[in-house]
């Protein structure tokens, strides 16, 4: 393998029904500190059916080129054809760097692509870097230089691996939604749209879609929450949660919870916040009856503000907290929200 006929940062831009996902534009926006890094450009991979109008959003985010590879085969997701398209993208243009969000399309397909192209994948990451590798210089080792740096918990949350893939390429990564920065969109960018068609040749690999059926979800989106109140194992019931939103109702926030709650059936696995949970970047995120445990900080960390009230005073969480309380929640909530109340009932 000839390392140097690989050039560029590639992005796949996960669309459904049209609507390109969010995750594409945060790794858009990751791809151009990258590329600026590599001194290279940032190519989106668009796939779908009647989707060559979404080029332009591409571009706005950060696309310098669009490869669009539009088939009626690609109307909604199916493993086969679209591990093929992909591959083939990559096969033909030979990047240097790939990245695929991991939603549930992306961790279903981007395993397959890497092993159709011959490389390694580096799954879930939180953070993307060029650097050296190895990280420090070892005797009678050469230190190769521009070398993808890809950092992910490990072994259940308990250590942070950063891995490489030096020898071959491309260099791929999944990355967990909400860990990178959208860019502010550039109205009326533009991308050179260039159109690739890889051949489908349907088999019995190609499975055959009989009916799809979308859940209802009811509840907000927490990763777009401006304002978290999340509440974990120490609220001590589901009933207590009442309190949590109460505050959040007071602050026009949103409850959230860590993944104990969701363990023991309190609130649905979509308010969890955590590696295995949803990752999110608040204004201001309650931290109410939870220890702290990385899992959850990984999931969190990066709120602009941080409140905790634990009635352990040694509890993890008051490390990464700006503010903390140590007292008993159903005292202290309580209080928080009636004073709350009225310091927004005075100002109006």
């Amino acid at each position: 393998m000839n390392l140097e006929e690989y050039k560029g940062v590639y992005v796949f831009a996960q669309q459904v029904d049209n609507e390109i996902s969010s995750i594409a534009f945060e790794l858009l926006g990751k791809a151009k500190d990258l590329a600026k890094d590599l001194n290279t450009e940032v190519t989106a991979m668009l796939l779908g059916s009647g989707i060559k109008g979404l080029a332009d959003q591409l571009a706005e985010y950060g696309a310098d080129k669009v490869i669009v590879v539009d088939d009626p085969e690609l109307k909604e997701y199916r493993t086969e054809p679209y591990a093929h398209a992909l591959a083939s993208i990559i096969n033909q243009y030979k990047p240097e760097i790939v990245l695929v969000g991991a939603t549930a399309i992306g961790r279903d397909l981007g395993p397959r692509v890497s092993a159709r192209v011959a490389t390694g994948l580096t799954a879930d990451c939180t953070v993307l870097e060029i650097g050296d590798f190895p990280l420090q210089a070892v005797p009678g080792q050469e230190q190769l230089h521009n070398q993808l740096l890809m950092t992910r918990p490990a072994f259940g949350g308990n250590t942070i691996a950063t891995i490489a893939c030096p020898y071959n390429r491309p260099q791929m990564a999944t990355v967990r939604a909400g860990v990178m920065q959208k860019i502010d969109p550039i109205k009326g960018a533009k991308a050179v749209v260039e159109e690739f068609n890889p051949g489908f040749t349907p088999d019995n690999k190609y499975v055959e879609i009989l009916d799809i059926v979308k859940s209802v979800v009811d509840t907000v989106d927490i990763m777009d929450a401006k304002i978290l109140v999340s509440g974990g194992r120490g609220v001590g019931s589901p009933e207590n949660f009442k309190l949590l939103e109460d505050l959040a109702d007071v602050l026009g926030g949103t409850v959230s919870c860590s993944r104990a709650v969701v363990d023991s059936g309190w609130k649905p696995k979509d308010l969890q916040v955590g590696q295995t949970g949803k990752t999110v970047r608040p204004n201001v995120y309650f931290a109410i009856g939870i220890s702290g445990a990385i899992q959850h900080v990984a999931g969190m960390e990066e709120s602009d503000i941080i409140v905790a009230i634990n009635k352990d005073a040694d509890a993890p969480i008051f490390d990464v907290a700006d503010y903390g309380i140590v007292g008993d929640l159903n005292k202290i909530v309580p209080k928080l929200t009636e004073a709350l109340k009225a310091e927004i009932a005075a100002a109006k």
